[in-house]
């Protein structure tokens, strides 16, 4: 059709302006969306101008982001929150309106720490209208001592919804993932007909195939008790309570919780500094173990390792978890001696640079390549992949440690 040549026929210059619409649509995007980053200064050259949804969206960003011009508006501001809970209280709301729940939570993060509202999150209805997530828990617990009583409540309230959102995350797969490696670490020679491990059996016993009757003959039967009946594993969590650590006493807490509820897995839970705090017994709920733990301060990890290893009652049914970045404040090659020692004896250990969802971490390397050299593997790991590493531990074989160039891998 000749339609066609004059609708679509951009070589020419003939197009026709139903062609031409759509055209100017997608650059009057573009330069929406350039406005919106650039944010309307004299210097962005896009001549564009926002209203209604845009403009809002853009004040909200410019309240954080902008400087020295209020965005769009050409009058001079500074970016800033002010000073009271009300218009915080209006800007979280705000940002929740026009941005997904991701980009809340990281907007909330930079208003922390570039405007300093730290102090705000001390009043209840401020902690009402936050986006709850891990690094809030880990902003609400460095508050804890200075926070009054009249917002204590609320702050649990907050700290009990991300918990629970990561206990339904993770706890199944963690529970049915370790009682396998507990069942496959409790082999039998001599088992039950229910509890034969029929794989493994079989695999044993090859060279006895006969091939005129298709069969195994088993002359040695392979099987794994019931690890539910008794204690078969005890996990030691050492945990590195230095404000760099605060999503990784979040994990590790909530896990610490989860494996307390195994029954055939003893579990300790220690946080440190440059002081060691046992929390064991208030492992049946992590919120708890969170408001005992105090972000910030020294390290002695050598200090705590001690503790750790004084309540070591059966090395070779035991795993040592330490979770820190092992920027190490006490004294290094005693800390380095009791990982050693810890490891002649029987014990499986395990050094976590970060147990979250977070990227590479600062860590010592030093400190982490004598571990390394010790046969004690230090990374990072994220929290979907801690179950498979626990389970190795129980099981004593290699522990699946994260490629170094995978997001949160963190190796040397």
């Amino acid at each position: 059709m000749s339609g066609n040549t004059t609708i679509g026929d951009t070589t020419t210059g003939t197009a026709a302006t139903g062609n031409a619409t759509p055209k100017d649509g997608a650059a009057d995007e573009r330069l929406r969306r350039w406005r919106l980053v650039l944010g309307g200064e004299s210097a962005d050259g896009t001549g564009c101008a926002l209203s209604g949804k845009d403009a809002a969206m853009d004040g909200a960003l410019s309240a954080l982001y902008g400087a020295g011009k209020n965005r769009g508006s050409g009058t001079s501001r500074s970016a800033g929150l002010g000073a009271s809970a009300p218009s915080v209280a209006r800007w979280l709301g705000d940002i929740r309106t026009y941005f997904p729940s991701s980009v809340v939570q990281v907007m909330q993060r930079d208003a922390i720490d570039r405007l300093g509202l730290s102090a705000l999150l001390l009043e209840p209805e401020m902690l009402e209208a936050v986006e709850a997530d891990v690094h809030l828990v880990g902003t609400l617990l460095s508050l804890n001592k200075a926070m009054p009583e009249t917002t204590k409540e609320t702050a649990r309230a907050v700290v009990r919804k991300v918990v629970q959102d990561i206990e339904k995350r993770l706890a199944t797969r963690t529970r049915a993932t370790l009682t396998g490696a507990l069942d496959r670490s409790a082999r039998i020679s001599r088992p039950r007909h229910r509890d034969i491990d029929w794989d493994r059996t079989i695999r044993a016993n090859l060279k006895n195939y006969l091939p005129e009757h298709g069969t195994v003959v088993p002359e040695r039967l392979i099987g794994y008790g019931r690890a539910a009946q008794s204690v078969k594993k005890e996990v030691v969590l050492c945990i590195d309570q230095s404000g760099s650590m605060a999503a990784s006493v979040v994990y590790a807490s909530v896990f610490g919780a989860v494996l307390a509820s195994m029954r055939s897995i003893a579990t300790r839970l220690v946080v440190f500094d440059t002081a060691v705090v046992d929390l064991t017994d208030q492992l049946d709920d992590p919120v708890d173990v969170l408001f005992g733990t105090q972000l910030g301060g020294g390290t002695d990890i050598n200090r705590a390792l001690a503790y750790c290893q004084s309540r070591i009652t059966r090395p070779a049914d035991t795993v040592v978890v330490l979770i820190s970045d092992l920027y190490e404040g006490g004294i290094r090659d005693e800390m380095l001696k009791r990982v050693a020692a810890m490891k002649a004896s029987g014990v499986q250990f395990v050094a976590l640079l970060a147990l979250s969802d977070e990227g590479a971490p600062a860590y010592d390397r030093e400190h982490a390549a004598a571990l390394a050299a010790l046969d004690a593997p230090a990374f990072a790991c994220t929290p979907d992949l801690f179950p498979e590493v626990m389970a190795a531990a129980i099981e004593k074989r290699p522990i699946p440690v994260p490629d170094s160039d995978l997001p949160g891998s963190g190796l040397m």
